[in-house]
């Protein structure tokens, strides 16, 4: 049963209900359901996850190996559901009902919220990207504590990779049957800070035209998406609250921000660059619920309000 086998850290109880939940193996010969939600290491996603699809399961995938696969739709469901279209791609190219849909990089989950208004209104050519990622990003054995505390890691193995590439791909358009980078230049550097959860980033945006605070801010305030369009349950009313005070966003008091706690991405600090036609702003996002498995759940929902669950 899962309350035997999980090694519970949360703060919360095991749900009542998970309690007694059945462990099956992991194949699909043994498994009932509509959908697989898979957050499996990669190596062993790479060869588990196909084997779903090979079985009519549809699939949302939390692992890295597939997600920059052009077939393969890397999903923010307010930035890109049109990427679900891959999905007939998919369907087509395998000869089978199952597909997978991958979730991004918990960095890159809030980093494209707020990209995708500024890059469509602003024509955004170029971001420079610094991120202060929490511990629970690296999972519970993932940094020693005799490493963290009292210190700054300024290095996550391929993290600034897969931020860089991930976003480009996210942003990016169909064409000819697979997704196309968007034009865009983009650096990260990335660094492991000794917060539990939430990853504070600060962006520097250029931009082809002239840039102002005020209009900025109101364009990621007013920014929606299909999830909101569609009142889907784990949407938050705001993907991107704005705040005003000199000192937000911060980890402990704004990482559970919004109607849906910690699915809204909260930003701080917006202010002019070097010049007219660049800003400065500072974004925070919860690692483990928009960056993980709410962003899976917001998936889930969008796939089922678009018929490819039970379809």
């Amino acid at each position: 049963m899962y309350g035997d086998a999980a090694h519970w850290i949360d703060q919360t109880p095991i749900p009542n209900e998970f309690v007694e939940m059945e462990i099956k193996p992991t194949d699909p010969k043994y498994i009932d359901a509509d959908l697989v939600f898979s957050p499996l290491p990669s190596d062993v996603a790479r060869v588990v996850e196909p084997a779903f699809v090979n079985a009519d399961y549809p699939v949302i995938s939390e692992a890295s190996t597939h997600r920059m696969n052009k077939t393969i739709p890397l999903i923010v469901p307010e930035v890109n559901p049109d990427h679900l279209d891959m999905i007939e791609v998919q369907r087509k190219s395998n000869g089978h009902k199952g597909f997978i849909v991958t979730g991004p990089n918990c960095t890159a989950a809030g980093l494209v919220i707020v990209l995708k208004p500024l890059y469509e209104q602003f024509k955004i050519r170029k971001v420079i990207i610094t991120t202060m990622q929490a511990l629970s990003g690296a999972g519970y054995q993932g940094v020693p504590s005799l490493a963290i505390v009292d210190n700054v890691i300024p290095y996550i193995a391929d993290e600034e990779e897969k931020i860089q590439e991930e976003t480009l791909k996210i942003l990016g358009r169909k064409e000819n049957g697979v997704i196309k980078d968007a034009k865009l230049k983009i650096s990260a550097m990335c660094n492991r800070v000794p917060t539990i959860d939430g990853h504070l980033e600060t962006i520097y945006v250029e931009s082809d035209i002239k840039l102002d605070t005020e209009t900025v801010k109101e364009v990621l305030t007013s920014f929606r998406g299909v999830p909101q369009e569609l009142g889907l349950p784990t949407a938050p009313d705001y993907p991107i609250i704005v705040h005003e005070e000199s000192d937000r966003p911060q980890p402990r008091l704004d990482r559970l921000a919004g109607s849906v706690m910690g699915m809204s991405t909260v930003v701080g600090r917006i202010r002019q660059g070097a010049d007219s036609k660049s800003m400065r702003l500072a974004l925070l996002t919860h690692n483990t619920i928009r960056g993980a498995a709410g962003n899976a759940i917001l998936t889930a929902e969008l796939l089922v309000a678009n018929g490819y669950i039970g379809k």
